[in-house]
């Protein structure tokens, strides 16, 4: 039996492309330390709309294995040998964004069984092990319907691990500070003023931007700035990447953040300001 790697990380995400957003640079940290990192994605995107004239013509199944095909590209450039689909690939379909009729798809997430879904990732959780799992908040960032989704089964998943004998020591939901936000689309208007923002300044009540006093931990991934730009490239279908920014289908700049921000939601806090390490406080006994 390989023995396991002393730390291990687990993210659970919606759909490809946003593992790569989020915590593409956090990820790369890690692989680059000899930390394990899992990536379970529990959708392919299948409603995702494409941004390139010449794949629109990709709907349904057809998209989501070619954006099957962008997050393993996606993977590659982060060194993410270990990436997932919850269930079996396209087990749960995109349920599309909040309020439209695909959410009443039987076999979208949105409509999935939460415990079921749960069962299915405890299943991951307990052959990985990992002493930190990370996801999105209860409202998913933005509202997404997978997005929440994801959050509801994560948080009941890692109850049932802990029920059957893993008890994950901390959880950390994806945040954004107000401040850094602000800065960093203040920065760009700046340096391209021509551009069409995706916020205003100041955000106000920008979904997924939370008061600064809400972050507990960031992780610098400077040095893996290229890989996080290289990962996000790979989803060409869903973003385009230029430089400090990049935009999604509404053609809306957005900065690309290579420090990345978290909120602990579950488990104990190391001592001290900020946490400079997801994995921080964590004790031998928990790395076992």
């Amino acid at each position: 039996m390989t023995e396991q790697p002393a730390r291990r990380l687990l993210l659970v995400h919606a759909h490809p492309d946003d593992e790569s957003i989020n915590n593409g640079a956090t990820m790369a940290r890690y692989r680059s330390e000899g930390a394990q990192v899992t990536l379970v994605t529990c959708t392919l995107g299948e409603r995702g709309e494409v941004i390139p004239p010449e794949l629109r013509h990709l709907a349904g199944a057809a998209l989501g294995a070619y954006r099957l095909g962008e997050l393993t590209a996606a993977m590659g450039t982060l060194g993410v040998d270990d990436f997932r689909q919850l269930g079996g690939a396209g087990r749960y379909s995109d349920s599309g964004m909040m309020g439209l009729a695909d959410n009443d798809d039987p076999d979208c997430f949105w409509q999935a069984d939460v415990d079921e879904a749960a069962t299915r990732l405890t299943e991951v959780i307990l052959d990985v092990r990992p002493q930190v799992v990370v996801t999105y908040d209860p409202d998913g960032g933005y509202g997404h319907p997978d997005h929440i989704q994801a959050h509801r089964v994560t948080m009941r998943a890692v109850q049932l691990a802990a029920d059957a004998g893993w008890d994950v020591p901390k959880v950390y939901w994806n945040r954004a500070p107000r401040s850094v936000v602000e800065a960093a689309f203040a920065r760009l208007r700046e340096e391209l003023p021509g551009l069409p923002y995706a916020a205003a300044a100041p955000l106000g009540d920008v979904p997924g931007v939370v008061d600064d006093d809400v972050i507990t931990t960031e992780i610098d991934g400077a040095a893996h700035a290229a890989a996080k730009a290289a990962a996000m490239t790979a989803h060409a279908t869903q973003l385009e990447v230029t430089g400090a920014y990049f935009a999604l289908s509404n053609a809306l700049a957005q900065p690309l953040f290579t420090t990345e921000y978290y909120e602990l939601a579950r488990g104990e806090r190391a001592p001290g300001d900020r946490e400079s390490d997801l994995f921080a406080g964590i004790g031998a006994q928990e790395a076992r």
